[in-house]
């Protein structure tokens, strides 16, 4: 059984109030839930309050965890996603600010020009996510930063592998648009005196 689920284990010690399984359960699962609510919402504290939420129902259901209809994995990714949903649909389905209302993240401090340029990608990045329709924003989380396959994937969509694949290459599509409309918009300027 714990060949096809890795955490089968893990959760059966939470089940039995074994602290350090807690710990272990934190330790491996916490940076991915973050990362992922973290690109959907657009919002560090969000993106807490969603891993912790997420840990509440693993502890309160890990007694009664049953493996066999699905790993573990994809059920919590299923529970955060659901809660980041649960969230963007309390902003209204607005998933991020405008980037014109997005503030500016200002560093006195001077920075080496491949710390400005790799930050200067991140935001343009950021910003194309958030201009995908929400669809086309979770297929690629899910896929490319969240490292799933695209059977995973689409089983957390609720969709097929086709459906997923199609929402990937329009998803692509429009990212590679964003980029270079911003890449337009932004970029160098020559200076005339």
């Amino acid at each position: 059984m714990n060949e096809t689920d890795p955490d089968v284990e893990l959760l059966a010690r939470i089940g039995n109030n074994e602290p350090q399984a807690v710990n272990e359960m934190v330790t491996r699962k916490l940076p991915r839930l973050l990362a992922l609510a973290g690109r959907l919402l657009g919002d560090a504290d969000e993106a807490r309050d969603v891993a912790q939420d997420t840990f509440l129902r693993i502890w309160k259901q890990a007694g009664q965890w049953r493996s066999g209809q699905a790993r573990f994995d994809t059920w919590l990714h299923r529970v955060a996603l659901n809660l980041c949903y649960d969230r963007l649909r309390r902003r209204k389905e607005q998933p991020l600010a405008d980037s014109d209302e997005l503030p500016e993240a200002v560093d006195p401090a001077p920075l080496p020009d491949e710390l400005l340029q790799a930050s200067a990608q991140s935001d343009l990045m950021a910003a194309a996510l958030a201009a995908l329709p929400e669809r086309q924003r979770e297929a690629i989380v899910l896929q490319y930063y969240q490292d799933l396959s695209n059977i995973e994937a689409a089983q957390l969509m609720n969709i097929s592998v086709d459906a997923l694949e199609s929402l990937l290459s329009r998803a692509r599509r429009n990212l590679r648009n964003h980029l270079a409309e911003s890449r337009d918009d932004t970029g160098p300027r020559r200076e005339t005196r």
